[in-house]
C-alpha cells in the first residue's frame, strides 16, 4: 500500500529544493564606497564573473565609471541604480589606442556586448569624445565615437531602462543580432543609431542633439539591414524630441547605410505610431554614398530601400511622398515582436529572477 503521507510530503520537500535552487544568485556589486565585498570597478567584477560559471547580476552603484569595457560573458545582467549610475569613455575612430592603432567605428565603443542573452538596466552609457570641440577645431579626423555596440554574436540583448548619449554613431546594433530596448533614452546627431540587427525600440525617447552652424542637424538612423532579413530598426511608441537650439525642419529621420559598399545591404527601418517634434524634415528620408564593388560612387536612395512610417503624430508627422512612405496597416503584422524576433521572447526573459 502506498503510503500518501510520505508521497505528500516528500513532493513538498521536492518543490521547497527547487524554490531554494531557482532563488536569485547574490548580485556582484561595482560602487566607489571601498566596503568590502564591493568592486572597484566594473573590469574587476568582469573579471570575477568570469569565474563563476553561470548567469550573474552585476549592480553597479552611483558614481562616473571611466572604463572601456567588453562584455563576453553569456547571460549578464548588468543594472544601475538609475541615470546617476555612468560608464563613460572617451574613444573616437581617428583617435589612436594604446597599441597606437586607430581606434575605428566599432573599436570606438564605451561599452561592447558580445555575449548572448545579455541584459543592460537602469544605466547611463556614454562616449565622452569632445565631438562638439572636434566640429570647431577638425583635431580629429573621424569623429565617430559609439557609446554602446551591440556587437555579432550578441544575440537576445535587452536594454531596459538606459540613457545612451553621443553625438556621431552613438548605439551600433550589428548584423546577425536580435535586441529589445525599452524606456531608454538615446542622444546624438549623426547616424546615431546604426547597423544591421533586428532591434525593436518600444517606448524610448530619440533626442537629437544640437551642433552650433550645422545646416543639416543630424540622421537618426542608418540601417544596413541585408536584405534577406525583413526587419531592421522597428522604433514603436517612441518620441523624437531635441535639445534646445535645434532648429525646425532639420534633422533626417535617416539614411540607408550599405557599409563597405555591401549590395546585399539594402537598409530596414520603419517608425511606428511615434510622435515627432517639428525637427524633423518634411522629406523624412535622404540618400547615403557608397561605392560598389567596381569602386564606381553612387548613391543608395530611400526608394531603393525599405524606410516606412505608420501613424506617425505631431509637428514633425509628415505626409506620403517619394522619400516618405507610409505603411499599409496590413502590412504591420510583419514588424510585431514575435515577427521580427522569431523563438526569442524578451519580455519573458524581464520576468526571470
Amino acid at each position: 500500500m502506498i503510503d500518501r503521507r510520505a508521497v505528500i510530503a516528500g513532493a513538498a520537500a521536492l518543490a521547497a529544493t527547487s524554490r531554494v535552487q531557482a532563488a536569485p544568485r547574490p548580485a556582484l556589486v561595482v560602487g566607489k564606497s571601498g566596503r568590502p565585498g564591493t568592486f572597484p570597478t566594473l573590469t574587476a567584477a568582469f573579471d570575477r564573473a568570469r569565474t563563476l560559471g553561470h548567469p550573474v547580476h552585476i549592480r553597479v552603484e552611483p558614481g562616473v565609471y571611466a572604463e572601456k569595457l567588453k562584455l563576453d560573458i553569456p547571460g549578464l545582467h548588468l543594472s544601475g541604480a538609475g541615470p546617476s549610475s555612468i560608464v563613460s569613455f572617451g574613444a573616437a575612430s581617428g583617435l589612436t589606442d594604446p597599441q597606437g592603432r586607430k581606434w575605428g567605428t566599432g573599436g570606438s565603443a564605451t561599452l561592447t556586448v558580445t555575449a548572448p542573452g545579455v541584459t543592460l538596466s537602469n544605466l547611463t552609457i556614454r562616449n565622452s569624445f569632445d565631438y562638439l570641440d572636434n566640429v570647431r577645431t577638425r583635431a580629429v579626423d573621424g569623429a565617430q565615437a559609439v557609446a554602446l555596440s551591440i556587437a555579432r554574436g550578441a544575440d537576445r540583448a535587452i536594454v531596459r531602462n538606459c540613457t545612451i548619449e553621443g553625438y556621431q554613431d552613438t548605439l551600433y546594433v550589428q548584423e546577425s543580432c536580435r535586441a529589445w530596448f525599452t524606456g531608454c533614452t538615446i542622444g546624438g546627431n549623426v547616424d546615431f543609431i546604426f547597423g544591421g540587427a533586428t532591434a525593436l525600440f518600444e517606448g524610448c525617447e530619440i533626442r537629437s542633439r544640437f551642433v552650433p552652424g550645422a545646416p543639416v542637424q543630424g540622421f537618426v538612423a542608418a540601417p544596413s539591414t541585408p536584405v534577406e532579413v525583413p526587419a531592421g530598426l522597428i522604433f514603436r511608441d517612441c518620441r523624437l524630441t531635441r535639445e534646445a537650439g535645434l532648429p525646425d525642419d532639420s534633422v533626417y529621420l535617416g539614411r540607408p547605410w550599405r557599409a563597405g559598399g555591401n549590395m546585399r545591404l539594402t537598409g530596414a527601418a520603419l517608425f511606428d505610431g511615434c510622435w515627432m517634434e517639428s525637427h524633423i524634415r518634411r522629406d523624412g528620408w535622404t540618400w547615403m554614398g557608397y561605392r560598389d564593388p567596381d569602386g564606381i560612387a553612387r548613391q543608395l536612395t530611400p526608394a531603393e530601400a525599405r524606410l516606412f512610417e505608420h501613424a506617425s503624430t505631431g509637428p514633425g508627422a509628415g505626409i506620403a511622398s517619394t522619400t516618405r512612405t507610409m505603411l499599409d496597416r496590413a502590412y504591420l503584422r510583419w514588424f510585431s515582436r514575435e515577427q521580427a524576433f522569431g523563438d526569442w521572447r524578451p519580455a519573458q526573459e524581464m520576468e526571470k529572477p
